[in-house]
């Protein structure tokens, strides 16, 4: 691929800043809460439930409202603003999670916080359309992950040191934490500036109808189009488990023991190792056929989500952060650009606000089923075995569904 243009930079640029959102719901702000919901004296396993619920209702209520709202942004010059208003939402939401809060009013702001990021994401994505050219889609869209992992390990690295060291500073890690999530709200805000000033809308959908005739007439073009029919099927089933291990994966390791510290910087080792390999399956492109390099991802996937099931020590969770990272940049970008590739592109909002409704509706199912198998069980490891069905549900439909429509 050819130098990154500008505009690819700047687009590139929104994944490092909301990226650092994604890092702190992986790792600080679970463990955060944790802390808030035992001195309320939750115990884990409900406080794993309770979290998984939160992240629940924020991803449904995504889910759906994005086909009317993706219909609105299709339409000339409406995709900027209605990506800046939720990228503010989120930012606002990550900073007021600042406040010394109880444990529900906490859940509350993480929700809206968690709503902002996730809606901004869908028009976020349908810009790729207009910021690039079909024939380098895949790798600007692995680019864009790649420098998120890595990107996000600069907010992300000053706030473990800030947290980890707090009381060499003389504060407490409240107040530590707290200074974290302002400091990243900061980070997200300000690296979406070049995007919001240099971004404009080109491809565009200039027919204005009631928003439930569009959005029937969508459903049904989708349902006449298998190929695009099968796909976000099969992607339904397998990010559910991406979605679910990003979002539970702290929750999860702190209920069978693994120690806050090696949570961390666990997951920050994930974020390292994860931009290489995001660029390297997006270099591999050239070489080897979309379906090919996601269904590979798919199996790593559904093979870790088994090793999790043994998972007690904290060599192990070493381990797996690893394996996650070799796959999770590689699985969302390659899906990303495969779904790009086989949608109109005047309706790209439309079509990747219904991606996003499969993608988050999956991360919802995902997510609940772990709430409530952990809470009937107490235990969270039959959680993980829901978790590898979906991998295994959604590579057979990719693999032998989509196969015969490529």
């Amino acid at each position: 691929m050819n130098k990154l243009t500008k505009l690819e930079k700047y687009w590139i640029l929104y994944d490092v800043g909301n990226s650092a959102f994604v890092m702190l719901v992986s790792t600080i702000i679970p463990i955060y809460f944790k802390n808030i919901a035992s001195s309320a004296g939750i115990s884990l396993s409900d406080s794993t439930a309770y979290y998984s619920y939160a992240v629940s209702i924020s991803t449904l209520f995504v889910a759906l409202t994005s086909p009317f709202l993706g219909s609105i942004g299709d339409r000339k010059n409406s995709r900027k603003p209605i990506f800046t208003f939720f990228m503010m939402i989120g930012v606002l939401g990550l900073a007021a999670l600042s406040i010394p809060v109880g444990w529900i009013v906490f859940l509350t702001i993480f929700i809206i916080a968690k709503v902002g990021f996730a809606t901004s994401l869908i028009f976020y994505d349908s810009m790729l359309v207009d910021i690039t050219t079909s024939d380098r889609i895949d790798e600007v869209s692995s680019h864009g992950y790649a420098w998120g992992y890595i990107g996000s390990c600069i907010p992300f690295t000053i706030s473990l040191l800030l947290i980890l060291g707090c009381d060499t500073i003389g504060i407490s890690a409240t107040l530590a934490t707290a200074i974290a999530f302002i400091m990243n709200a900061l980070w997200w805000l300000l690296i979406t500036i070049p995007l919001l000033k240099n971004y404009k809308q080109i491809n565009c959908n200039n027919v204005k109808e009631p928003i439930i005739k569009n959005f029937k007439r969508l459903f049904s073009n989708i349902k006449n189009n298998k190929k695009v029919l099968f796909f976000l099927l099969a992607f339904f089933f397998y990010i559910d488990g991406v979605y679910t291990i990003i979002e539970m994966a702290t929750s999860y390791g702190k209920d069978v023991g693994i120690s806050d510290s090696n949570l961390l910087l666990a997951l920050l080792l994930t974020q390292i190792v994860a931009f290489p390999f995001s660029i390297i399956f997006g270099k591999l492109t050239k070489k080897y056929s979309l379906k090919s390099l996601i269904t590979s991802c798919i199996m790593g996937y559904f093979f870790i989500a088994v090793f999790a099931l043994w998972l007690d020590s904290a060599w192990k969770f070493w381990l797996l952060a690893v394996f996650v990272a070799i796959f999770q940049g590689a699985i969302q970008a390659l899906s990303r650009s495969y779904y790009a590739k086989i949608i109109p592109d005047n309706q790209a909002s439309e079509y990747f606000s219904i991606f996003d409704i499969f993608g988050k509706g999956a991360s919802f199912m995902g997510t609940l089923l772990m709430g409530i198998t952990t809470q009937i069980t107490n235990n969270s490891r039959y959680g993980v075995i829901v978790i590898a069905c979906m991998f295994l549900i959604g590579g057979l439909i990719f693999r032998f569904k989509c196969a015969k429509l490529d």
